[in-house]
């Protein structure tokens, strides 16, 4: 607690700050995840799985941590129910982590030639739009420092709107893989193909959380 009031002396965005570095721990696993299944290595699935889990626990802890010491009676430049709902878009991020890590054990897939590359694309975008709403985070206390406008203000609207045209990107890579699973179903199982679409659905969701997160800090921007 004492650590939490320290941080929040400092700024009330550097306790956010703490728990999306952690929430970045859970999706930075994400790689070797994929990169385990795309080698069929089951075993490491699981180990790896287990590590997000627990990564993802940590960043509950410290996101309840957060909750339940917010100070009431600071002065703080934005609401508390503003700061409560971007923790909550982060824990999000580290939840859907975990969702993917967790279906990836169910049962023994495999990637198809026909969408490996899809995949690894589909991937590699969503994990993009969570590196520029880090980012965006990052930079929230800079925001503070300016007031909230000015150039530091401007920059981080860009950056707002730039993870919005990587959502775009996503959902446009979705589409494409999805035709791809489709057209190749005939080759799996009931079952795994059903799972290959909980587990695009949940790859997918980076991006849309990632936007709803960059969006939200926006709008601290746009009532200031």
């Amino acid at each position: 607690m004492q650590t939490l009031a320290r941080l929040f002396g400092r700024s009330p965005f550097a306790p956010l700050q703490t728990h999306m570095a952690k929430v970045a721990l859970c999706i930075k696993e994400l790689a070797a995840l994929f990169e385990a299944l795309e080698r069929k290595e089951y075993d490491k699935i699981e180990e790896i799985s287990k590590r997000i889990s627990k990564l993802e626990h940590d960043a509950d802890l410290t996101k309840n941590d957060i909750r339940n010491n917010l100070p009431t009676g600071l002065f703080l430049p934005i609401a508390r129910a503003s700061l409560l709902e971007i923790l909550a878009l982060q824990d999000n991020l580290a939840d859907r982590a975990e969702d993917v890590a967790v279906l990836l054990t169910f049962r023994h897939l495999e990637i198809l030639p026909t969408f490996a590359v899809g995949l690894k694309a589909l991937l590699e975008k969503n994990l993009e739009a969570f590196d520029g709403v880090h980012q965006i985070v990052r930079e929230m206390g800079q925001l503070l420092e300016s007031s909230f406008g000015g150039t530091e203000a401007e920059k981080v609207r860009k950056m707002v709107e730039g993870v919005a045209f990587l959502e775009h990107e996503a959902d446009l890579l979705q589409r494409a893989l999805l035709k791809k699973m489709f057209h190749v179903c005939e080759e799996m199982s009931s079952p795994n193909f059903f799972l290959w679409m909980k587990v695009v659905q949940e790859v997918s969701s980076f991006a849309d959380e990632s936007e709803k997160l960059a969006n939200r800090v926006r709008m601290i921007l746009e009532v200031k």
